[in-house]
This record gives C-alpha cells, sequence and structure tokens, in this order.
C-alpha cells in the first residue's frame, strides 16, 4: 500500500475495541450479571459470510443454530453482539442485509454489516464531486452503490464502451446493457480515481480501460504519459476493496477473487510500462478495514444498549473466519481472538493454516459455543 500519495484515503482511527478482563468492575462477575440491567456480554463476534455463515445461495446449518446462541438461547440467558465482515459486495448494505436476513431466518441490521466497499464511505468527500470509474459487479449496479455513497460522477466501464465502441471492440453491448449506461464524452472528462468495489465480470475490459485512463493521466484515448509522471500529483488514484486471491462458493474448489484480478492488472500493466501502479488496498486484513469494523462494533454496542454507555469493560471480540490470509491474519494483527473453520477456503488437508488462530474448530457453531465458554470461564461462571 502506497504511504505517500494515499494518506488521506485512511479511515478515522478510533481506539481498538477490547480490554483486560481482570477489568476491576469484573472482579465479581457473577453479582455484575445479575443486577445489570442490560445483562452486557464479556465477548463479541465479528463473522466472515461466505465459507462461515452460508456456502454459495444455502446457509450452513451450523450457522442457524449459532446466531440462535447469540440472540440468548445460552445457557447464561446474555444475549451477545455481532457484526458481519465480509470482503463481498456488489451490492448496497440494505439489499445484502435484507438477502441474508430472509437466508439466515435472523433480522441483519445495516448498522452491524460491513462488506468490502463499505470502508469507501469515509473517503467519498475527497471524490464527491470528481469524475471516477467504478469497476466490479452486474451491469449499473456498484454504480448506484457508489451514489448512494455520495459520489456524484461515478462511471462504469460500460458508460466508457457505450461512449465508443473501439475501446474494445472484444465486447459489444447488449441492448440491456446499453439501457443502463450514461452518456458521457470521456475526451473531455478526467477520471481521477479508479475503484474496484467488487470483482469484474470482464476482466480483459476492465484492465484496458483501467490502463488508458492511467497511462494517460485519466483522459481516456488521450496521450499516453511517461511512466516517470505515474506516481506524481496529477495521477489516478487505484483503490482495490477486496485482496482475496480466492474465496468458497458452492463448487467443490474455491474460485478466484478480486485478488486474482488486481496481480492480472498489474502484470498486464507491468508488461505495458515496466513497472507496477501503486495502489491502496481495503479488505481483510488490511489495518484500515479492522479499525473499520472495530468502530461499527462499538457503535453496534451503544445501539444495542439504547444509546447509553455501560459499566462494564468492553468484550472481548472474537473473529470467526475461513481464510487463514484474510480472517485469522487480520484478527491477529488487530489483537483479537481468532477462531478458523473448516467450512471454507481452508482445507487442513493442504497442510497448517499460513496464519496460526486463536483456536481452529469445525464449524460456526463449534467456534460460538467455545468463544462463550472461554470468557464466561474466565469470569468464573463455569
Amino acid at each position: 500500500m502506497s504511504t505517500l500519495r494515499f494518506s488521506s484515503l485512511r479511515p478515522l482511527i478510533l481506539d481498538r475495541i477490547g480490554s483486560s478482563a481482570c477489568h476491576p468492575r469484573f472482579l465479581n462477575f457473577s453479582r455484575w450479571i445479575r443486577t445489570s440491567s442490560h445483562k452486557s456480554s464479556p465477548l463479541a463476534f465479528a463473522f466472515d459470510i461466505d465459507g462461515v455463515l452460508i456456502r454459495g445461495p444455502d446457509a450452513l446449518p451450523s450457522a442457524k443454530r449459532a446466531l440462535t446462541l447469540l440472540d440468548g438461547h445460552n445457557r447464561f440467558g446474555v444475549k451477545i453482539p455481532y457484526i458481519l465482515l465480509t470482503n463481498g459486495g456488489g451490492v448496497g448494505e440494505h439489499e445484502r442485509c435484507r438477502k441474508l436476513t430472509k437466508l439466515l431466518d435472523v433480522n441483519i441490521e445495516p448498522s452491524q454489516y460491513i462488506q468490502a466497499h463499505t470502508v469507501l464511505k469515509s473517503v467519498v468527500q475527497k471524490y464527491a464531486d470528481e469524475p471516477v470509474l467504478v469497476l466490479g459487479g452486474i451491469g449499473d449496479t456498484v454504480r448506484k452503490v457508489a451514489e448512494g455513497y455520495g459520489f456524484k460522477k461515478a462511471y462504469t466501464t460500460l458508460d466508457v464502451l457505450a461512449w465508443d465502441p473501439a475501446v474494445w471492440p472484444l465486447h459489444k453491448l447488449t441492448d440491456a446493457e446499453l439501457a443502463r449506461t450514461k452518456t458521457v464524452d470521456f475526451s473531455k472528462t478526467p477520471i481521477k480515481a479508479i475503484f474496484v468495489f467488487h470483482d469484474p465480470r470482464n476482466w480483459a475490459l476492465d484492465i484496458q480501460v483501467a490502463c488508458d485512463v492511467i497511462m494517460s493521466s485519466g483522459i481516456i484515448g488521450g496521450p499516453y504519459q511517461s511512466p516517470s509522471n505515474y506516481g506524481s500529483s496529477t495521477g489516478v488514484d487505484l483503490v482495490f476493496c477486496n485482496p482475496d486471491l480466492i474465496w468458497r462458493s458452492d463448487f467443490d474448489r474455491p474460485r478466484l477473487g478480486q485478488g486474482a484480478f488486481r496481480d492480472a492488472f498489474q502484470a498486464v500493466f507491468k508488461s505495458l510500462t515496466g513497472t507496477t501502479y501503486p495502489h491502496v488496498q481495503y479488505g481483510k486484513p488490511t489495518k484500515p478495514t479492522y479499525d473499520f469494523a472495530a468502530n461499527v462494533l462499538k457503535d453496534r454496542l451503544v445501539e444495542i444498549h439504547n444509546g447509553q454507555i455501560t459499566n462494564a469493560p468492553a468484550p472481548h471480540v472474537y473473529m470467526v473466519g475461513d481464510n487463514p490470509e484474510s480472517d485469522i491474519a487480520g484478527a491477529n494483527a488487530a489483537g483479537w481472538n481468532s477462531v478458523l473453520v473448516r467450512t471454507g477456503v481452508y482445507d487442513p488437508s493442504q497442510g497448517p493454516p499460513t496464519h496460526i488462530p486463536t483456536r481452529e474448530v469445525e464449524d460456526v457453531e463449534e467456534a460460538v459455543r467455545w468463544a462463550i465458554d472461554n470468557e464466561f470461564e474466565k469470569m468464573g461462571k463455569l
């Protein structure tokens, strides 16, 4: 990640969730749990989604049982707060929560849901009135997401192709695609940034247009600049929201993710120019994403307590994920407890995980039961 040109992209970092279990207010936990009007939980969860709660279009059976435990149906009768933290995306947060609510049979609020590009809400002010290119997703869906965040001039590569079909003659727009495009003269519209919101559907088109934008300092079809100017203040910002090389769907083997598209773009760009292009990387396991998640979890705790801050210390956070490279690496770096499940990307038959979790379990239900027992045992409740 570039640390010079892109420092203004990083979200504001507030205090990290987490405090010591030996806080004085926890010295007599049994008395505290009886007298607290909110029955505050000593732990909270952050869950990955694909490979942890769902697999392809279906919910994993263990997921529904795990979420039931968090709703207070555990032997301690305590509701346990949680957020969902995924490198997925491509649709608006409200739409995704609606689908997850139906799939998991539990109410999922947008205030507890973070997808790969949600963090872009923290940088929208810089680009609100600037032309930007948004990549990924189906049709113009990510454009609508970007506009919902506050990007007023968000364009897609299909808009570029509608402007001049010769940009990429190997793809002819369908009537449905054409109907979703905006009429723009890109020869007079300098693109200031490229945001890869979600996994692109047409890698060839998107790589071609991204190279055109960057190599001509934002004017598609304009003269190419010298590679020595790419890092100048007039350059185009490039932001990827998901570093995952692979992810788990309902196919028997993991599928290529946005991280693979990033690597493909950089390989082509280097072949053209002799250098890779500096970029900002969001998504798990990056620090900005985990800092953003910590703040969302903090807000969630205030929300479930009706805007009141309880006297109890902040709960210990448990990240439950299936990908050692993103879920476990990020949680470990954030100082969270990390729990690795075997229902997704991670396959124990291929060797030990590249990043060692606090605990390795079979599925999310086992993860939740272990974490609850682990925390309440510390409090002398078992």
